[in-house]
């Protein structure tokens, strides 16, 4: 019977193998491991950062608005004018889509008299959205930046489209996955359903209308005064009125398309 003959080079060549196979197992785990390092970073440690955060923001305007601070929207808001709901199907007057920068020398209200002497600087939280279904109570923030305020938790609002009360669209954005996510279960409102905006004049009451289900990121129509979406024309209003757009990515974590919610203004109540 031949024996046979194990050579040391084959030897070697099999512990290389063995080595080689080992090295790799260790560095899969170890990316296995930074992966699911980072999912728990994106899905648990933001939304536990930016709701902190949120949280204290909100509990900050209150107090500030109790104690008479100068934190929240400036003197132009619909309550400081005396602006009705009552008249929310007039249409926008004006100036309505005009705004200027903080500090700039006033804008025109509906009536056509210039009031207030300035807006929210880029990334203030001067108000608070609240959104029973939903159990959302979060800072609105000025823009959609997404550093300075949509990854903190914020909702953010649209530059150029109206403030709360005021005739035409105040739009909205936020977050509906990681950074706190307000907007998660934004799919979830009905018509009916109602949305409040509380500033340091009065509290704004909207009324969900419409529902756009998805529509492209581009599509510029559903933040307009008057909204209507350009890519799917079926949904959307044809006359001015009193609007809020809150708007969100979907479907959940991709940001290939957006949806949209529409609500009327239905109620102005003077804080305090």
């Amino acid at each position: 019977m031949r024996m046979r003959v194990v050579r040391h080079r084959d030897r070697r060549r099999r512990a290389r193998w063995r080595r080689g196979l080992l090295g790799s197992g260790e560095v899969l785990v170890t990316v296995g491991a930074v992966l699911m390092l980072l999912v728990v970073h994106q899905l648990w440690w933001t939304n536990r950062e930016a709701r902190q955060g949120a949280a204290r923001e909100v509990r900050t305007l209150e107090r500030e608005w109790k104690d008479g601070g100068a934190t929240g929207l400036p003197s132009g808001d619909a309550a400081s004018r005396g602006a009705s709901p009552g008249s929310a199907s007039a249409g926008p007057g004006p100036s309505a889509g005009a705004r200027t920068g903080a500090g700039g020398g006033g804008r025109q209200g509906a009536s056509g008299a210039v009031v207030g002497s300035g807006w929210p600087r880029r990334s203030q939280a001067y108000a608070v959205l609240l959104v029973p279904r939903l159990g959302l109570r979060v800072p609105v923030a000025e823009g959609v930046n997404k550093q300075d305020v949509l990854n903190k938790g914020y909702v953010g609002h649209y530059p150029g489209t109206q403030q709360p009360g005021q005739a035409g669209n105040f739009a909205l954005a936020g977050h509906r996955n990681t950074h706190g996510e307000p907007f998660r279960y934004l799919p979830r409102l009905r018509r009916g359903d109602t949305v409040e905006v509380e500033t340091r004049a009065a509290v704004y009451t909207y009324t969900v209308d419409r529902i756009l289900p998805r529509t492209s990121a581009r599509d510029s129509g559903v933040v307009r005064p008057v909204p209507r979406s350009l890519v799917r024309p079926g949904y959307g209003y044809d006359e001015p009125g009193y609007y809020i757009t809150l708007t969100t990515c979907t479907p959940e974590f991709t940001s290939r398309y957006r949806m949209a919610v529409w609500g009327k203004l239905t109620s102005m109540r003077p804080r305090g």
